[in-house]
């Protein structure tokens, strides 16, 4: 029995190719960790609020004059949430209309911004292009120099 038996922790070993390792697939999978998240840049324009939200602010208002007492965020969402649905088209179409020129705004200052990023990605550029290319001139100057003390000598 010695040589045609597996022992006990032999059998429930499974092969490594079959093992799944998860640290690696979750790598594979392109899953970014808290450590990899990107940081915000604050001059960014902030996204308009759509039309329900447009909606939201004015209902908030009128709530609170209504219920003056009430400190629960929750429950005048969900009272802003029904009264939403209870609207027909015609009395949606003002919220609608304020959200619409908030995006054209919206529009408009990240065309604004993603230019001024553009121009900053240039600028940087040129810097480093024009650092290259001063030191390129003094190199040659450097060059020039010597061969200038050279006719100085003769």
């Amino acid at each position: 029995m010695k040589g045609g038996s597996r022992s006990k922790s032999e059998t429930k070993k499974a092969e490594p190719r079959l093992s799944v390792k998860k640290g690696a697939a979750a790598a594979k999978a392109g899953k970014k960790t808290k450590k990899e998240k990107l940081v915000k840049d604050p001059n960014k324009p902030k996204r308009p609020a759509s039309a329900f939200f447009v909606f939201m602010e004015e209902f908030r208002k009128q709530y609170k004059e209504k219920h003056p007492n009430n400190k629960s965020v929750s429950v005048v969402g969900k009272a802003g949430g029904d009264k939403w649905k209870s609207l027909s088209e015609a009395e949606k179409a003002p919220y609608v209309a304020k959200a619409e020129k908030r995006k054209v705004e919206y529009e408009k200052n990240m065309k604004a911004y993603n230019k001024k990023q553009a121009e900053g990605a240039k600028d940087a550029e040129e810097e480093d292009e024009s650092e290259k290319s001063l030191s390129e001139v003094n190199d040659q100057d450097d060059d020039d120099d010597g061969s200038e003390e050279e006719d100085d000598d003769e």
